[in-house]
């Protein structure tokens, strides 16, 4: 059995550990986020880049991270998982995944921001698409700990 785990491609493993409907549900809850949380962002890095003019970003990216974490808490919750009860066990879980994700998003921003204003010379532009590219890896990494951790009803 694990022999044909491993003989599986990456993808159809993947694939295999999401019930019905599941992955399309995550996907749109996801997407959603995403754009909630990217423009809370935008708006953040926006209004603190007067008082912080080189680094309101790393203050907008923990400020609006935490709202749209409480937001996709939700989402998650009723539409992708759908667990019952349990609201501030599984709230506080949730935080510690995404939690992860703010930690490895404050050290890889910030060097995503110095590269990309290091070879394409982008200056304002820079923590917008660096964030941009870091989506990606956080979605995943999301995913994951929410159905393995957070919404795991075996976990609590």
């Amino acid at each position: 059995m694990l022999r044909q785990l491993y003989e599986r491609p990456a993808i159809q493993r993947l694939v295999s550990e999401l019930p019905p409907g599941q992955l399309l549900r995550f996907l749109g809850v996801g997407v959603w986020n995403t754009i909630f949380g990217y423009v809370l962002f935008a708006v953040c890095t926006y209004l603190l880049s007067r008082q912080f003019p080189r680094y309101g970003y790393i203050v907008a990216g923990v400020i609006s991270s935490v709202i749209a974490i409480s937001f996709a808490f939700l989402g998650y919750k009723w539409l992708v998982f759908k667990t019952k009860g349990n609201y501030w066990q599984e709230w506080l879980r949730c935080m510690a995944v995404y939690g992860t994700s703010i930690v490895i998003g404050l050290i890889l921003l910030p060097c995503f921001v110095y590269l990309l204003r290091r070879i394409t010379h982008l200056e304002a532009q820079a923590p917008y698409v660096a964030a941009a590219l870091l989506t990606c890896f956080n979605a995943l990494l999301n995913f994951f700990g929410n159905k393995k951790f957070s919404f795991n009803s075996g976990s609590h």
